[in-house]
């Protein structure tokens, strides 16, 4: 038997000093190692003293890799010892197995290194498939804590660094990404978008050669101040969005100058019962098309023979539903209900609604609140979506933008259309701060709710 002791601590424990095996227990179900601590002095966590003075000692049970399909279960005698220093906060501490326990550990450092390995290969699903096999079960949130509790591997400085905000809470709360273009992952977070937290940022970075941005003013001060050696460029996405809105505002300027497309040869008319277009939905409608196939089916198979019965069967419909497309002989006799064109209390507002979108104003929120004042009893979501649905489709007008809560410091603000009574910071939408500068930003008459867009 201690020969057997002997090979057992050998095999499991040769890498280990300090740690005695008194015997090892096999059953059908577990394997259990009893061994014991033999260190004569441990270091304390709090002072960082050695201590040789005894107080107790109690059993740990960490479990270890598993062998031969069975689990290892170490019952480990530790000690406590008693910190001498009085400076310690700590009178007495648990001596820690070097290479075999830790701190509130359930399982030996072998164990643990195992599990951390399957979930840096397979992640949390199919990494607690894996350990059921090889017998040492855990649950998939256990391999993402222990994936989480390892340190982050050391950064290496960018060369080209790209820095552009991100929103916490869209329209209120919003923060600063920072990604290596180079390898395109990212690397930090910043808990705002202030210019004097980017300029700490970068200034920590010297080797930063590059600072890749947008053209918001707290990102241009900050990369100017934390980082003066580095050149600024503007990324690709923001030249080809601004060059695409300076195209369109020149089209629509010079409008004018298309020629007429030359009048269409007179066709021959043909009497229709009602065509697709002048219906309440128009072809491509998702409702109209749905219900223009179901016209057709039904009346395909009722031509065929069918009874309304047989039909209702088939197609998993109602009798009176089947009923109702039979006695209709077009579909479109079938558009009724809430999607038609009835009465709203918007009717009396949406001429002043389409005056002030062609004047330029293209915020949902401020062409609510003008109409608000003039006694529109209803909220914001309906405006809100008929300027979507009825107004998005037309040109962009020609105009001053909106106010926005950014600025650009590399280009000039765009020519304005003709002058009108501007609301101030204060009267725009509530909980939204004036600029100290008294720039509007020359992307922001594209954001309609007066929020940042994500980039």
């Amino acid at each position: 038997m201690n020969e057997v002791r002997s090979r057992f601590e050998e095999l499991l424990f040769s890498s280990l000093e300090n740690v005695l095996v008194e015997s090892v227990e096999t059953t059908e179900m577990i394997v259990r190692v009893e061994a014991l601590s033999t260190a004569r002095h441990a270091t304390c966590p709090g002072c960082g003293c050695l201590s040789g003075r005894v107080h107790g000692s109690y059993l740990r049970f960490p479990h270890d890799l598993p062998t031969a399909g069975k689990p290892v279960v170490v019952a480990l005698r530790v000690r406590r010892f008693v910190c001498a220093e009085d400076p310690c906060s700590r009178k007495t501490f648990a001596e820690q197995g070097p290479g075999l326990t830790r701190r509130f550990g359930r399982r030996t450092e072998r164990l643990r290194s195992t599990l951390i390995s399957v979930g840096l290969a397979l992640a949390g699903r199919a990494g607690a498939r894996m350990t059921d096999i090889f017998g040492a079960p855990v649950s998939r949130n256990t391999l993402l804590r222990l994936i989480a509790s390892l340190p982050d591997p050391p950064a290496a400085t960018p060369r080209v660094v790209g820095v552009d905000e991100y929103a916490q809470r869209k329209g209120r709360i919003y923060g600063t990404v920072l990604v290596d273009v180079e390898t395109r992952r990212p690397i930090d977070l910043l808990p705002d978008r202030e210019a004097d937290t980017l300029a700490a940022w970068l200034a920590e970075r010297p080797g930063i050669e590059i600072v890749c941005r947008d053209r918001a003013p707290f990102f241009a001060d900050g990369a100017t101040r934390g980082a003066p050696q580095a050149l600024q460029v503007a990324d690709r996405w923001h030249l080809w969005h601004n060059l695409g809105e300076a195209a369109e505002k020149c089209v629509h300027r010079h409008r004018g100058c298309l020629r007429p497309a030359p009048p269409k040869p007179p066709e021959s008319f043909q009497e229709e019962p009602e065509s697709a277009a002048s219906s309440p939905w128009p072809t491509g409608h998702r409702f109209a098309e749905r219900t223009r196939a179901k016209h057709a089916t039904i009346h395909a198979l009722l031509a065929a023979g069918h009874s309304k019965r047989s039909v209702a069967r088939q197609l998993d419909m109602t009798l009176n539903t089947i009923l109702r497309f039979s006695r209709a002989a077009t579909p479109e006799e079938m558009f009724t209900g809430q999607w038609q064109s009835r009465a709203t209390k918007l009717d009396a507002y949406k001429p002043y609604l389409d005056q002030r979108w062609q004047e330029g104003c293209t915020n949902a929120w401020r062409l609510w609140e003008e109409i608000k004042e003039q006694g529109y009893p209803r909220g914001y979501a309906g405006v809100r979506a008929y300027v979507s649905r009825n107004l998005r489709g037309k040109p962009q007008p020609v105009g001053p933008p909106t106010v926005s809560p950014r600025g650009h410091a590399l280009a000039p603000h765009p020519p304005r259309g003709p002058a009108r009574k501007r609301q101030t910071p204060a009267q725009g939408r509530p909980g939204r701060l004036p600029r100290t500068d008294g720039s509007l930003g020359a992307r922001a008459f594209l954001r309609p709710h007066g929020r940042s867009s994500a980039r």
